[in-house]
């Protein structure tokens, strides 16, 4: 763990063993984010940010993935969403958030073309 400066919290994750492959190739994905000079924030992708909030599935989660679809409106890569999340969802026994997703991809799309 790195603190800096108080207020930001950085925990350092190695792969643990039996994690699933989407947690691999997340990590393999992270970029930088340059903070300042001397300090970068490695964050996961968009796409990744979508899976694991859709996975998670709590109100606060959804607030967060309609945020994220308006922000990278056409940036997103949704193959590879619907690609990692299906799995997922499957294991998990939620199949249904998929359709969620899509319901609130097709929502962002209308509020963003009557704005246009």
């Amino acid at each position: 763990m790195y603190c800096w400066p108080e207020l930001l919290t950085v925990w350092t994750w190695t792969s643990p063993l039996g994690a699933l492959p989407f947690e691999d190739r997340t990590i393999e994905r992270a970029t930088g984010w340059q903070l300042r000079d001397d300090a970068t924030l490695t964050t996961c992708s968009a796409e990744d940010l979508v899976v694991h909030k859709v996975f998670a599935g709590r109100d606060l989660d959804w607030g967060d993935v309609e945020r994220v679809l308006t922000r990278q409106h056409g940036k997103l890569n949704l193959a590879q969403v619907r690609a990692e999340l299906k799995p997922l969802l499957e294991l998990k026994g939620a199949p249904e958030s998929l359709d969620k997703l899509e319901r609130m991809l097709a929502t962002v799309e209308r509020r963003l073309q009557a704005r246009l």
